[in-house]
């Protein structure tokens, strides 16, 4: 019960910052998603990604076949840091396989367990920083790289 408390304060607080109300959507609002920046104990760019349990006993997400492709790739940027183009929290875990040899696995995708036992690192989170929200950037990989070099300022440090 516990995880799932800090998994919903996680993603509360990244919708919080990140819930924008245009001029033109004076009656409706937008939530747009959170920049995740993050660093990880090894080059995890192109392993599959899901999230466990806060016990790292269990898989409690992870996305479906045919839901990874190219776009799922985390982008690279200045030192060791990757920007999120899939959706990690700091329980992220990666998988031994590549996103392109998931997305072939369409007619037959593994359970939980099975892929609970496709785990090559239950603790890859260094860092895990929120940088605001999707469309706040004219020119996002290098604005996220100065803000790397001030050290995050303005960015909300989650893990």
């Amino acid at each position: 019960m516990k995880h799932y408390f800090k998994i919903h304060l996680f993603l509360i607080a990244a919708l919080n910052l990140c819930f924008h109300i245009g001029e033109a959507e004076a009656q409706s609002a937008t939530a747009l998603p959170p920049i995740v920046v993050y660093k990880t104990t090894k080059d995890y760019s192109k392993n599959v990604a899901v999230t466990l349990s806060e016990d790292k006993k269990m898989i409690v997400a992870y996305p479906a076949p045919t839901d990874v492709s190219a776009s799922s790739y985390p982008t690279a940027l200045n030192k060791g840091y990757w920007l999120d183009n899939r959706g990690i929290s700091p329980n992220t875990a990666f998988l031994s396989i590549t996103y392109e040899e998931y997305a072939k696995l369409k007619k037959s995708p593994p359970n939980a367990m099975e892929l609970y036992a496709m785990i090559i690192d239950k603790n890859p989170i260094k860092r895990m920083y929120i940088c605001g929200c999707g469309g706040a950037y004219d020119s996002l990989v290098q604005e996220l790289n100065t803000r790397i070099k001030k050290r995050f300022k303005g960015c909300g440090r989650v893990k």
